[in-house]
């Protein structure tokens, strides 16, 4: 079977945004609503909702905005790769490439703090873009993923972590 050639979507970002929120790629139920984290099962806007207090059941502009209002921007590390299935492990390594991260960083230069959801995106971007953009002063943590694939935590662990990790988000 042939693999297909995935990309990701645009940054949700802001010239305010502080956090940066990183994946590894879109998931195949994302990529077919084109929306970050379309998968019910995915854990990442139920998170997102009780940290910055928004209705999970908004709609996904809402839920960008609140991203927004937050100072959060979201984006992928992968700009592209092969893989069939949603799943991480089925990237063909060989095919990634990365997104441009110096000119993002360049465009939202507040960005202070990078956290991976789970521990492809860490590897990936420490792998691919962090040789090239060691002048750009960052704080980097990895965090539980949100995927349902990421079953040994649950949910209220890994809400916890992305409570301690963000502190006080979104509402000064």
């Amino acid at each position: 079977m042939t693999k297909p050639l995935l990309f990701c979507f645009e940054p949700v970002a802001d010239c305010n945004a502080e956090i940066l929120i990183l994946g590894s790629m879109p998931g195949q139920e994302s990529l077919a609503a084109g929306q970050y984290y379309a998968n019910r099962r995915n854990a990442f806007w139920k998170i997102m909702a009780e940290l910055l207090e928004f209705d999970p059941g908004c709609s996904y502009e809402a839920r960008l905005h609140e991203l927004k209002t937050a100072r959060i921007a979201l984006w992928d590390v992968l700009k592209s790769c092969t893989r069939i299935g949603s799943l991480d492990a089925s990237i063909d390594n060989s095919s990634i490439t990365a997104n441009n991260f110096q000119s993002f960083f360049a465009a939202h230069n507040r960005i202070r703090a990078v956290f991976f959801n789970g521990a492809k995106a860490e590897s990936a971007y420490r792998q691919y873009v962090l040789p090239s953009i060691s002048n750009v002063p960052l704080s980097y943590m990895r965090l539980p993923s949100t995927s349902p694939a990421h079953a040994s935590l649950s949910y209220e662990q890994k809400l916890q972590a992305w409570r301690i990790a963000l502190g006080p988000v979104g509402r000064s």
